[in-house]
């Protein structure tokens, strides 16, 4: 240590001197890390004390390896030790569980329980806990720069905050976690990774306006936050600010050309924009830094509108690849191949995106058709869970689902067991393919006891949405005793319409009894209000495809499909033109299957949503480091 540099302490993470009597790094805020020992002087006056006292270096050497062996056996006995302890807590564990089966099972007996309403309950209440676990490790994490960088007169008052917060956010009490980190951000508005991570926090839930704010809170403080910059730019295109939004996307690339993040947002931004040609050149360097599949998915798509087949399948086989679950890959791979007239590898990509996304109700026509002249109004909602409705529905109307869905929550803690909002809650749950969710949310709406006018069409929408959730989860036979029970225990045409509907569709897709289920798919179609007719006409062109006759599916589709236009139809009548060998007539109508799918209005919104969905994504280039 040079002359200068005597009474400083040297940063470990940045490098930076710091005064003696820091704590914490001036630069990084970092917990400085102070190591002592002998000065190179001293050691120099070990050796000049007896310059002519013998030295054994092998009996260094051997004295060293014994401490080494000493440190070695003790370590072996803690990690004996630990084994142990963790053999005992497994069998713990084990008889815990065990005792906990034998309840529930014995509980299931009695009645007093229904069936998978323990497991459902379980997962409700694991996925908050790990989301409760994952803000405290979050803010654990951060805990010490937020300290670090209070500027103020009142730091034991902030300190008393953040410690509350952290106890609540231990206690998994997230909501009141979230206020005293608020009151402690209000006594410090300049701390910067208190702002950020309110603003991951809000950006996390859903709540746009909060998130920007304390993004913009971060940029003030230090404008060339590498998340902050992304976020904002993300959350200001989708506010519609995009010349500003642009501005900060480009100022993340060039801080951090390197980075994964900043090169997809900006590729997905200016193709939302329509300039894919600019696009295709941030998405290439995006892919090439980490191959996310929902980046090659969309860089894929870019190359498709631009008419280069080749590279956009290549690219769209890799996203398959990689996540074989993607549906929307798989879609738009089929019509690559169809546009290559390889037909028969785009037929199996259609039939692959069917699978993973097998079609279901449209609900909100369900649920207007249940509140409009034909059924009963559903029950109002009155105070101040009637407001959050109104944003709820205001929401949805954006085209902001996940907005729409904290204000159902919101409305939901006010009134949890209104029928009204359990059932638009589990409807949008469906929507977003949160079948846990939606099973648990429709499962309580079948619980209730409405003696109120619509109540069965209430519990048969509600039965129609829960056959759809465990549809996307696989469960089919269990659906198709759901549907049973609707059809033993409902008396209306509407009941019974949807009953038989959703045990077609069941039976068709695990092409078992495709006898049974074109039986079904006639009844359904017999029973249907004049307003639901297309679902069974639907059903039964789904059903004769299944069934390999292509010809009566083209027309029960096409009759479905002039009643009520649907992408999903649309797609199905495309599969059976092109099965049928008809590929022009199936190319025309997967053209009109894209522009009236939420696909096919555009890249902008699933570049939003993938954007959207992307903390994961930050945490991974978080940990990689920058």
């Amino acid at each position: 240590m040079t002359g200068e540099l005597r009474g400083t302490v040297i940063c470990q993470s940045c490098g930076a001197p710091n005064a003696d009597d820091r704590e914490f790094c001036d630069r990084c805020h970092q917990k400085l890390l102070v190591l002592s020992g002998a000065s190179h002087q001293d050691e120099e006056g070990f050796f000049e004390e007896d310059p002519d006292e013998s030295f054994s270096f092998d009996e260094h050497l051997l004295e060293r390896i014994s401490i080494l062996e000493e440190a070695v056996k003790r370590t072996a006995d803690s990690v004996r030790q630990l084994f142990g302890v963790i053999q005992k807590q497994e069998r713990g564990l084990l008889m815990q569980q065990t005792g906990l089966t034998a309840l529930r099972e014995i509980l299931e007996r009695k009645g007093l329980l229904a069936p998978d309403e323990w497991t459902e309950l379980w997962q409700a209440q694991m996925d908050f806990q790990l989301l409760a676990l994952e803000k405290k490790e979050r803010f654990t994490a951060v805990r010490d720069r937020v300290a670090a960088l209070f500027e103020g007169e009142r730091r034991s008052e902030f300190l008393a905050f953040l410690d509350d917060a952290e106890a609540a956010l231990a206690a998994s009490d997230v909501e009141r976690g979230t206020e005293l980190l608020e009151a402690a951000h209000r006594l410090d508005r300049n701390n910067y990774e208190l702002s950020f991570y309110l603003g991951e926090t809000c950006f996390n839930e859903g709540d746009s306006a909060r998130a920007l704010m304390y993004f913009g809170r971060v940029l003030e403080a230090v404008p060339d936050h590498y998340e902050g910059l992304v976020y904002s730019g993300v959350l200001l295109h989708e506010a519609g600010s995009n010349e500003r939004a642009e501005e900060l996307l480009r100022r993340a690339v060039a801080l951090y050309a390197d980075a994964f993040l900043p090169n997809f947002s900006l590729g997905a931004v200016v193709a939302a924009q329509g300039n894919l040609a600019r696009a295709v050149v941030y998405l290439e360097r995006a892919v090439a830094l980490e191959p996310v599949p929902q980046a090659l998915f969309l860089y894929g798509r870019c190359l498709y509108e631009m008419g280069k087949l080749t590279p956009a399948i290549r690219q769209l086989q890799e996203a398959v690849r990689l996540d074989p679950a993607l549906d929307e890959a798989h879609h738009l791979l089929g019509l690559a191949y169809l546009d290559r007239h390889w037909n028969r590898k785009a037929l199996a990509a259609f039939r692959e995106a069917q699978r993973l996304n097998p079609n279901r109700l449209r609900y909100q026509d369900l649920v207007r058709y249940l509140s409009g002249p034909a059924g009963a109004p559903l029950p109002g909602v009155e105070g101040e869970a009637g407001e959050w409705l109104e944003r709820a529905e205001e929401q949805m109307d954006a085209d902001q689902p996940k907005q729409a869905l904290e204000c159902f929550r919101r409305a939901l803690a006010l009134d949890p067991d209104h029928p009204t909002l359990l059932i638009s809650y589990g409807l949008l749950c469906l929507e977003l393919n949160q079948q846990r969710e939606t099973e648990w949310v429709t499962r309580k709406v079948l619980a209730l006891d409405t003696g109120e006018p619509g109540g069965e069409m209430l519990k048969a929408t509600a039965c129609a949405a829960l056959i759809g959730a465990l549809r996307g989860q696989g469960r089919l036979r269990e659906g198709n005793r759901l549907g049973r029970q609707l059809l033993d225990e409902g008396h209306s045409n509407f009941s019974k319409t949807i009953a038989y509907y959703e045990m077609a569709y069941n039976l068709a897709e695990m092409e078992e009894d495709l006898d049974e289920a074109l039986d079904f798919a006639r009844q359904s179609l017999e029973l249907a209000p004049d307003e639901l007719k297309q679902f069974p006409l639907a059903a039964l062109g789904w059903v004769h495809y299944k069934r390999r006759e292509y010809d009566r599916a083209i027309d029960y589709l096409a009759r479905s499909s002039d009643l009520g236009p649907s992408a999903t139809t649309y797609r199905h009548l495309g599969m059976a033109l092109l099965a049928e060998g008809s590929e022009q007539e199936a190319r025309d109508v997967l053209a009109k299957a894209r522009r009236l799918d939420d696909r096919g209005e555009g890249l902008e919104q699933k570049m939003m949503e993938c954007m959207r969905d992307s903390a994961r994504l930050f945490e991974r280039v978080r940990r990689q480091g920058r």
